[in-house]
């Protein structure tokens, strides 16, 4: 199984891809953990559209997730919504291609160092996505990150959460 993972953010310092690239090592498969900064496009417009066509990095980024055969998405939450980095991405992919997640069962995540943990984007995420031909599969937000989370080793240090998430991770392989 092939999953394709990455932080829906282009921060550099990201609890997000923290998340992310630590959640998709709890179970066994072949990993692909992406940067959305490789994926920054101009801004959407149906003007820019007109002008200049779909970029080639949107054709990309589909193509990464036709390839993988399943996906882990960590949601940061921006004044309780999507970023403005992963909202154009998406914008972009959406406007060629309706069914962007191409049917993929989805691991739908999200942190915040505050007690909120990006439940609004994360609960976005998980009604938006299955109009998108995504297949939720499981979903977690955390609370508190840098309260649960060790930085410096890239772990879990709360114990019920990491059994929580790896409980999230293994619905991807459950048929």
């Amino acid at each position: 199984m092939k999953l394709l993972a990455f932080a829906a953010t282009n921060s550099s310092q990201s609890i997000n891809k923290a998340l992310v690239t630590y959640a998709a090592q709890l179970i066994d498969v072949d990993v692909e953990v992406l940067d959305l900064n490789d994926y920054e496009m101009p801004i959407y417009s149906s003007d820019r559209e007109n002008e200049s066509g779909i970029p080639q990095l949107a054709k990309d980024l589909f193509e990464k997730i036709g390839n993988a055969d399943a996906l882990a998405i960590s949601f940061a939450e921006h004044n309780g919504s999507y970023t403005a980095a992963f909202k154009n991405v998406f914008d972009w992919i959406s406007r060629f291609e309706r069914s962007l997640y191409q049917n993929k069962p989805m691991v739908l995540l999200a942190a915040s160092p505050e007690p909120g943990g990006a439940k609004n984007v994360l609960a976005a995420a998980v009604a938006s996505t299955p109009h998108f031909a995504g297949e939720v599969k499981a979903s977690l937000s955390i609370a508190n990150f840098y309260d649960n989370f060790d930085m410096e080793n890239g772990e879990l240090t709360d114990l019920a959460i990491k059994q929580e998430l790896q409980k999230v991770m293994k619905s991807l392989k459950a048929e």
